[in-house]
């Protein structure tokens, strides 16, 4: 049995955009034996590191030789590259603005070239849409066999976005928010490794917006409905929520908001 290429598409431009639909046409029209499989396109408006987030947890959970397509591209039409990597056993191709970096600090990618051939674009590129006119193509072509290696010239180095690293002392670990999932969770940088040093979870005091919450729990059914809590998500990172309600809002917290863990001493 033939099994069809994936082609996935995760983009900032909102849920119904036209745009997904154009992309999607430039696509089928070059091949039209692939799946096409939208990751989101609910990215916040030109967020990258959310983006970067994103790709991070989900684009390694596809079939091996799944293209990625990613649009988070404020400064399309200038002078940033637009690039094709082959980290793990996945291909992506996106704009070369940091939206990969956090794959690469995971995974050295295999292969990390600039999409410069004009070959696999499509003919009268516009200077505000390289999703349709050249990222969508390009992803075609690979579908369709076209070697990367014919895209344009190898690098060595891409755009990375800054890193900030939990902040530990004796007693106490400090994060930040990465990420507010779509139910207004608080998705933070720190993991179980970094707050296993502190002892008993259902003894942790955790400190976000001013707020403080007296242990960890395992589900967000140990608590009642409007409780702030803390928490282990899916992916292993420290989140905070509020029981059937929406964190952001409540603690007025976004990204890059402080969130300190400390043990009950």
């Amino acid at each position: 049995m033939l099994t069809r290429l994936l082609i996935t598409l995760t983009t900032d431009f909102g849920t119904g955009s036209p745009y997904i639909a154009q992309m999607k046409g430039v696509i089928l029209s070059l091949c039209r034996e692939v799946d096409l499989i939208d990751i989101t396109h609910a990215i916040g408006p030109q967020n990258i590191r959310e983006g970067a987030l994103v790709l991070t947890d989900t684009t390694p959970r596809f079939p091996a030789g799944t293209i990625h397509i990613a649009v988070v591209d404020p400064g399309v039409g200038t002078a940033r590259r637009l690039i094709f990597a082959e980290t793990g056993q996945q291909r992506y191709v996106a704009p070369d603005n940091g939206l990969l970096s956090f794959l690469i600090r995971q995974t050295v990618p295999q292969r990390l070239i600039a999409i410069e051939n004009r070959e696999f674009w499509l003919p009268g590129t516009s200077h505000t849409f390289h999703g349709r006119d050249i990222l969508a193509p390009v992803a075609a072509h690979l579908a369709l066999g076209v070697d990367p290696t014919r895209l344009g010239p190898p690098l060595e180095t891409c755009v990375m976005l800054e890193s900030h690293p939990p902040m530990r002392t004796v007693n106490s670990v400090t994060g930040e928010v990465l990420y507010v999932d779509s139910f207004g969770n608080l998705i933070t940088n720190l993991t179980r490794n970094d707050v296993s040093a502190f002892g008993d979870q259902a003894r942790l005091i955790v400190e976000c917006a001013g707020r403080s919450i007296h242990g960890l729990v395992h589900t967000y059914g140990a608590a009642k409905p409007g409780d702030v809590v803390a928490l282990f998500d899916s992916q292993g990172r420290l989140e905070i929520a509020v029981v059937e309600g929406h964190a952001a809002r409540e603690l007025t917290a976004t990204l890059g908001t402080e969130v300190r863990v400390f043990g009950n001493l």
